[in-house]
């Protein structure tokens, strides 16, 4: 049965205008973006499908889109909308943090850093710079590194808290292996860039580490 011919309440597009997006299951929000199946399987099934080759949602989307066109109904164009789909959900969260809400909600910087560097194949260290007021002023992804660790550069870091004119910081990177737990190397270069920072007057509120699950954040910890 074509989705047209299913009841309009089971639609997913009429379900999404008459109870909205949180109604609708993983697989017919997916199926949105396919727009339509393929032979002898309409956009949900396909949808429910491609869930069960990835293991689910998250690990289908931290795909890079290039990855994406590789996969059975996805080809350029929705993998493009994919992306840019996840790409609105990130600049969303970023205009709530420059509203104020870095610390007004403290775990809304947890959550935008989860959301920037969770899945990613490599290890990233991104800074959020804060005014006087704790408002956001900018996000940087500043160092890259392999699965085994990015190399920090205290330096950098305080060259760019100034050139942000940032009153304060909170830093963020993630652990590919999935584990959020903060290592003797993270602890030891924490300290290093809170010791730079203050050099500098700009003080270091936080530093999140991103894995599986919640991130991990070394001030809750007594680490910073």
């Amino acid at each position: 049965m074509h989705i047209r011919d299913w009841p309009e309440t089971e639609r997913p597009r009429e379900k999404l205008l008459a109870r909205g997006a949180g109604s609708l299951s993983d697989a017919e929000l997916l199926a949105l973006f396919l727009g339509s199946g393929t032979a002898g399987r309409d956009a949900v099934a396909g949808a429910r499908d491609l869930l069960a080759e990835q293991s689910g949602l998250r690990p289908l989307l931290d795909r890079e889109p290039k990855a994406l066109t590789r996969l059975h109904g996805i080809g350029p164009a929705r993998a493009c909308l994919l992306a840019a789909a996840l790409e609105l959900g990130h600049r969303h969260l970023a205009s709530q943090l420059e509203r104020g809400e870095a610390l007004g909600d403290p775990e809304a910087a947890g959550r935008y850093f989860t959301r920037r560097l969770r899945g990613l194949p490599h290890e990233v260290f991104a800074v959020l710079y804060l005014d006087t007021r704790h408002r956001a002023l900018g996000f940087e992804e500043l160092f890259r590194g392999g699965i085994d660790g990015a190399e920090i550069h205290p330096r950098v870091l305080v060259q760019r808290a100034l050139a942000h004119g940032a009153a304060a910081a909170i830093l963020g990177h993630n652990h590919p292996s999935g584990n959020p737990e903060p290592s003797a190397a993270d602890r030891a270069v924490t300290l290093r860039i809170k010791q730079a920072l203050a050099l500098v007057d700009v003080r270091l509120l936080d530093h999140f580490v991103v894995g599986d699950g919640p991130p991990t954040s070394m001030a809750r910890r007594g680490l910073l």
